[in-house]
């Protein structure tokens, strides 16, 4: 059976103007009708070199000239088959030879066309030397006749269009099936309402398409590009402001309940509320009080509280008589939210034993890999309503859970699910009430990103943290120096002494296998996607170093933990390891013993990322830093400190000292927290890197907007769309917007759900 990838087919529309060459390549690049090829903006564009007059050249200069054809002439090549064309032009201070070695005797006649005596050219390329003549010359260069006036001047010297190109397709041709197709651009799907574009100043389609790709100035291109950027921004705005008015209309069950659990619960808090969470808690309250769906994004440091403000909301949905749903991107976060919640809860989580509180609710764990029989029960109880919370995986999202109350819904690292995710859920509240949706992140996303990327959601920000967490210092280590390598091992080692623990991450779990064995799970998978270079990782692609992958392999778990038991530095620690390729009961095991103080280094994955809470751990030492990504090591350092001591967190890394690599990792330790970060990847990487390759949905790729750029456009667009919205809530009147909005959902996710 053939490998070989059917080519999809084109619109009948480009069918019937396109040579079978064109139709091929616009097939191959995927702009198979007139709407995707004419808004598929140029790469870049070029224009002719600095002009220059011929007397002033000289060798390796890359220049152009307006010049006046003197001569052409062409010979049989005698050593190969072709021909030598050779034209003489001139620009009046001197002259200079355009020299073309040609094996296709049409090619012969195609340039004797243009290269008339008398003609006027632009002519450009790198000025090169004829060792035979002795004199400079051209050799193929590029060239364009123009009419001897101003305006023909001005066409000549215009920006031209560089589209991105696959395979074998000839950027010539590209540009010939662009001209062609607008010729038929009063055809293209218009989403914005043109008395909108009117208003804005903005130039309608047809008029932005002829810009775009055949601009004639800068000024043209910057016109173009304005129109795509503001149709991006405004679509993006009417798919959040319907989802706005879908949730209004939809009914959800009123969580106004205050008690019993939740006074209760705080009781039993081992520690005072900061203000933030006290405010943030209160402004999630307000939002479940009212009877149609709360969609919230609560983003806060890592190690800032969250997860109480969670379950502060999830005591509310129980105490007003339905359940709330925790879902986790990982079964060792999942794990670990389950222990955290069932001890600060206390026999408030016991419902149903003998020393449980009168009013205790039970709580539940649901993961891919439980028993059947333990599965079972805890689905038994979820339909029951025996179980209030219930916290669990993607198994939270199979069919057969089915939940007798759903009030609310947490999703903890809100960029490891999608759209589809948050939907799916939608659908389980009881006889067509959505639950109320609160999605948590510890990877701050700044104002205007989140606007363009998640602006379904009020976000809403907790910036300060607990006070009893001592937080954490970075520093880059580099492996070219060998004294900093061994004082990091002893640091370790000094920490161990003091009765702490240590946590060692690895991007791989064996060096000797494949570089996917360092996939744990969902979450994890970005780890190996960085070792892969599939996901913008420290290097080459988030730190834009050279592009070369590191020569070594990158350490793996197996590997490492065997030589830390040779080192001096370590001697007598007892080291456990953890990753992916261990059992659910593996994994829990090793946890409790990490948890208990039986370890005193983790040599683990990326699968400690997110949620592992070891208050006594105080260093973390992440080998091949520059394999990670931003928001990774970012994640991976805050896995520490978060007790009474302070942390400290080593980047080791391989890169060069004073390499690019080297300094963005010590931007990245120097960052003082997660928004600081956040700034700084958005800066350097662009919102559609910044939601990540694991996020489904519209914010997975942003073909036009920047939203450090484009601030004013996105503000602008989301006036416009709820103003649109507003009036007309189905777009009825705005058939071309639909098909706009389908075309979207449909391209940044094809599972996504429309409801």
């Amino acid at each position: 059976m053939s490998s070989k990838r059917k080519l999809p087919e084109l619109s009948p529309l480009l069918t019937s103007f396109l040579t079978d060459k064109e139709a091929k390549a616009m097939r191959t690049l995927g702009l198979t009708d007139l709407d995707t090829m004419l808004r598929q903006a140029p790469r870049r564009y070029v224009t002719p070199a600095p002009l220059e007059q011929l007397r002033d050249l000289h060798v390796g200069m890359h220049v152009s000239a307006e010049v006046r054809v003197v001569s052409v002439k062409d010979r049989r090549m005698r050593s190969r088959k072709g021909h030598i064309l050779e034209a003489r032009v001139t620009d009046e201070t001197d002259e200079i030879t355009l020299t073309f070695f040609l094996t296709n005797p049409g090619l012969v006649s195609w340039h004797r066309r243009t290269l008339v005596p008398g003609n006027l050219i632009l002519v450009w390329g790198t000025v090169g030397w004829d060792k035979v003549a002795e004199r400079p010359q051209l050799s193929h260069p590029q060239y364009e006749a123009f009419e001897d006036t101003e305006a023909g001047r001005i066409r000549a010297r215009r920006p031209r269009p560089v589209y991105p190109l696959k395979q074998n397709i000839a950027l010539n041709t590209v540009r010939a099936a662009m001209v062609k197709a607008l010729n038929h651009v009063e055809k293209l799907e218009q989403p914005v309402p043109r008395e909108l574009l009117d208003r804005r100043g903005i130039d309608r389609l047809p008029e932005a398409m002829r810009l775009l790709h055949q601009p004639l100035t800068w000024e043209d291109v910057d016109r173009g590009k304005r129109h795509l950027v503001f149709e991006e921004a405004f679509v993006l705005q009417t798919i959040f402001a319907q989802r706005r008015v879908a949730d209004a209309r939809t009914p959800a069950p009123a969580l106004r309940a205050d008690g019993p659990l939740q006074p209760a619960f705080e009781e039993r808090l081992p520690f005072a509320l900061t203000e933030g969470q006290q405010y943030v808690g209160a402004e999630i309250a307000e939002r479940l009080e009212r009877d149609h769906p709360t969609s919230v994004l609560l983003q806060g440091d890592v190690g800032s509280g969250k997860t109480v403000i969670a379950l502060r909301a999830m005591l509310r949905a129980v105490d007003s008589g339905h359940q709330a749903a925790l879902l986790a991107p990982t079964e060792v976060l999942a794990e670990q939210h389950h222990r955290t919640i069932t001890e600060l809860m206390g026999d408030l989580a016991r419902a149903g034993q003998l020393d449980a509180h009168p009013d205790a609710t039970a709580v539940r764990l649901l993961t891919g890999s439980q028993r059947t029989a333990q599965r079972r029960r805890t689905l038994l109880d979820v339909t029951s309503g025996e179980a209030g919370i219930v916290i669990g995986t993607h198994a939270l999202l199979t069919e057969g859970v089915d939940f007798a109350s759903l009030g609310l819904v947490v999703i903890d690292e809100q960029h490891r699910f999608g759209v589809d995710h948050r939907r799916r859920l939608r659908t389980k509240g009881p006889g067509g009430i959505s639950p109320h949706m609160m999605v948590m992140t510890a990877t701050p996303i700044p104002r205007t990103a989140a606007l363009a990327t998640v602006g379904d959601l009020d976000v809403i920000t907790l910036r300060d943290s607990p006070g009893m967490r001592a937080g954490v210092e970075s520093f880059v280590v580099h492996e070219d120096h060998p004294a900093w390598e061994q004082r990091m091992w002893q640091r370790a080692g000094e920490e161990i002494a003091a009765g702490r623990q240590v946590f060692v991450v690895c991007a791989r779990i064996d060096e000797t296998g494949t570089e996917s064995d360092g996939v744990d799970s969902p979450a994890a998978a970005v780890g190996a996607r960085a070792a892969q270079g599939r996901q913008p990782v420290l290097d080459p692609e988030t730190l834009g170093s050279t592009g070369q992958q590191p020569a070594l392999p990158a350490r793996g778990v197996t590997e490492t933990a065997e030589r830390l038991r040779t080192r001096t530095e370590l001697a007598g620690a007892r080291i456990a390891v953890l990753h992916g390729r261990l059992s659910t009961e593996e994994k829990q095991a090793v946890m409790e013993r990490v948890v208990a103080g039986e370890v005193d280094v983790l040599v683990a994955t990326t699968v400690i990322e997110v949620g592992v809470d070891v208050p006594n751990a105080s260093a973390m030492i992440v080998l091949d830093a520059e394999r990670f990504g931003v928001s990774q090591l970012h994640q991976l350092r805050g896995r520490v400190g978060r007790g009474g001591h302070p942390g400290i967190a080593f980047l080791d890394t391989r890169a060069a000292p004073g390499s690019e690599t080297s300094r963005r990792l010590e931007q990245i330790a120097g960052a003082a927290d997660g928004f600081a970060l956040a700034e700084l990847d958005l800066q350097h990487r662009g919102a559609g890197d910044l939601v990540g390759d694991e996020q489904s949905g519209l914010g997975r790729t942003l073909r036009y907007l920047d939203v450090l750029r484009d601030v004013d456009a996105i503000e602008r667009a989301r006036k416009d769309a709820l103003a649109v919205v507003d009036v007309d809530p189905d777009l009825l009147t705005h058939p071309d917007l639909v098909a706009a909005i389908e075309r979207r959902l449909r391209d940044a996710d094809p599972e996504v759900e429309r409801s």
